[in-house]
């Protein structure tokens, strides 16, 4: 099961409407030439989670990231956080996704935009890292754990990675207790959710592991009002995702995409930024 649900999280972003192609057309309809984009133009593009570099910014805040840090990007997708976290604060970041795709695209934009040497990018699983133990100050990660099944082993793993009193501080998608089995096959068929968490289960589960939350902060309100512009923003593609993957992979993503929205409108799905350490 979790092999077929790996799968599908591949190929929901190989075929996702934001990819390194899309960023860098962007960048050139701008009318600025690929031998002179920066990180600074380029984090206009890149920052494919809610919130952009302002949310990004609340995670380093949060993190209180230093030059010193040894950085984990879960997930890391297109690389825009990593590469924004490493030119803002002068840490060291490395990346990591399951999806070969996003992490060769990610490669890409961090060489156009000159951080090769502070960030990195390595294809593999969240649920069975390829890093030593404690290799890592800090693991981040916005909205993609609930991607992943099996919460017990994927925060079994972050903590393993992390040294002592290291912190891990992620934003994910969460649910208050209302989440139908129904709705719930229909996030995995539509946006490949595999398993959506509460607080509270966050909470125990990190305890378990020898990790303290010591921060939450809700973000509902601010994602509900962002899903809505998302939705909105994926709709004004219409034309280039058409054209790329067709018509039928844009309608049946703008089901999903709406069905998503609609839980977050309705108060069944909630959202939050959680910060834990762990112990000595």
């Amino acid at each position: 099961m979790l092999d077929t649900r790996a799968h599908a999280v591949e190929r929901f972003y190989d075929f996702h409407p934001i990819n390194a192609r899309q960023i860098l057309d962007a960048v050139a309809d701008r009318g600025i030439a690929t031998d002179t984009i920066t990180e600074e133009v380029l984090q206009q593009h890149d920052q494919d989670h809610y919130g952009g570099t302002a949310a990004t910014d609340r995670l380093i805040a949060e993190a209180a990231v230093r030059a010193e840090d040894v950085v984990l990007d879960v997930c890391s997708g297109m690389g825009g956080p990593a590469r924004y976290l490493a030119w803002k604060t002068g840490c060291d970041v490395t990346g990591l996704d399951i999806t070969a795709s996003r992490v060769a695209g990610a490669t890409e934009l961090t060489r156009v935009a000159g951080l090769s040497g502070s960030v990195r990018f390595v294809h593999g699983n969240a649920l069975a890292m390829p890093f030593a133990d404690a290799s890592f100050t800090l693991a981040m990660a916005q909205e993609s754990f609930a991607h992943i099944p099996d919460k017990p082993r994927l925060l079994a793993e972050c903590a393993r990675v992390l040294r002592p009193c290291g912190r891990l501080v992620f934003s994910d998608i969460l649910h208050r207790g209302n989440l139908s089995g129904e709705d719930m096959q229909q996030l995995f068929e539509g946006m490949t959710f595999s398993e959506i968490a509460t607080a509270e289960g966050y909470a125990e589960l990190l305890r378990l592991c020898g990790m303290e939350v010591v921060r939450l902060v809700d973000l509902t309100k601010e994602w509900t009002r962002i899903l809505v512009e998302r939705l909105a923003m994926y709709r004004s593609l219409e034309s280039q995702t058409v054209a790329r993957l067709g018509r039928d992979h844009f309608e049946r993503y703008d089901r999903a995409y709406e069905h998503f929205v609609e839980l977050y409108q309705s108060g069944v799905l909630a959202g939050a930024l959680i910060h834990a350490v762990k112990a000595r």
